[in-house]
């Protein structure tokens, strides 16, 4: 059923989110830390079996330069430097198998995507730990540091998303001024994260993004994994102003205030994992040119294939060589 506002009122629903006075410094020296810690972009071939693509498994220097995994997947005989479409993961997954996810590759795009630091036992498999302090937290991942915007999970897991831009534009495959981000869900979330931090992309695609309008979307549905942050503040009840201020650094309203590049969004009107307002939240936030795909009769799987062909369409036209 329709349980958010209907879409007359999404087109004009606009997010409390507020951003912290500190917002661009906070990133601006988180992002300079990874850069600088060192570390180095590995490449491993890795035998599939396909005779269209070449795969490999990419190590890169996330957070802090820690390693963080990744799948390259390139189209054998492809005239380089290629266009690049950098991948992320939704919720519990990982990257997955090195046969799994190859439209992007098959489109005749360079495509990494991006294993989740610690996730990556739910839906899809995952290779890349994280490395955050462990304290009180509810089940999931959402209130792994909570209290503490520096320690907060997705501090790590936003940087390891930008660093894995910086690292395809160090391949010699890869044409790096035309780089795009994209992702569902999670990775709709990291996508947009990363378009506010980077000035520079030529494309963002966000389906259904999740992590975006946190003020609306925890007291906005009851499932998970929003739901993870109301289990945890109705044990911690003195924690709330601490909690949001956190989140807020992290809301994906806040980072899509700074993105310009073309950006490609959806949203499901019966989708009850990332309510329709809270991605409008974001999409009204977005700076950038921008552009909706609403599905009425879909819950959080959003439109599935015909998502990917419209992001296809839109990838062909931003991802063209300049003339």
């Amino acid at each position: 059923m329709h349980g958010d506002l209907t879409e007359a009122e999404l087109h004009a629903y606009r997010s409390s989110q507020r951003e912290p006075a500190d917002l661009d410094a906070f990133w601006a020296g988180t992002l300079a830390e990874a850069r600088t810690a060192g570390g180095e972009v590995r490449l491993d071939p890795v035998r599939t079996g396909l005779t269209t693509l070449d795969t490999y498994d990419l190590t890169f220097p996330g957070f802090a330069g820690e390693p963080v995994r990744a799948w390259l997947r390139l189209p054998r005989g492809a005239a380089g430097p290629l266009p690049a479409v950098v991948q992320y993961v939704g919720y519990g997954g990982g990257r997955g198998d090195a046969l799994e996810n190859l439209l992007w590759a098959s489109a005749g795009y360079a495509h990494l995507q991006m294993d989740t630091r610690g996730q990556g036992s739910g839906w899809s498999r995952g290779a890349t730990p994280d490395s955050g302090p462990a304290g009180p937290q509810a089940p999931g991942m959402m209130t792994r540091g909570i209290t503490d915007p520096h320690g907060y999970y997705y501090r790590r897991l936003i940087t390891d998303a930008v660093r894995a831009v910086d690292a395809a534009r160090t391949l010699p495959a890869v044409d790096p001024a035309r780089v795009a981000v994209l992702g569902a869900s999670q990775g709709g979330g990291l996508a947009l994260a990363a378009a506010g931090l980077l000035p520079d992309l030529a494309a963002v695609v966000a389906h259904v993004p999740f992590l975006c309008d946190f003020p609306r979307a925890v007291t906005g549905t009851d499932a998970y994994p929003y739901r993870e942050i109301a289990d945890y503040l109705a044990v911690h009840r003195d924690a709330e102003e601490r909690v949001h201020r956190t989140l807020s650094y992290v809301d994906g309203v806040n980072l899509a205030r700074r993105a310009a590049a073309p950006a490609r969004f959806s949203a499901a009107l019966m989708d009850e994992t990332t309510p329709p307002a809270t991605v409008f939240g974001a999409y009204h936030a977005y700076a950038g040119p921008k552009e909706i795909t609403v599905w009425r009769y879909n819950g959080h799987e959003a439109g599935q294939a015909d998502d990917d062909r419209a992001a296809l369409e839109f990838l062909a036209r931003h991802l063209a060589p300049k003339e």
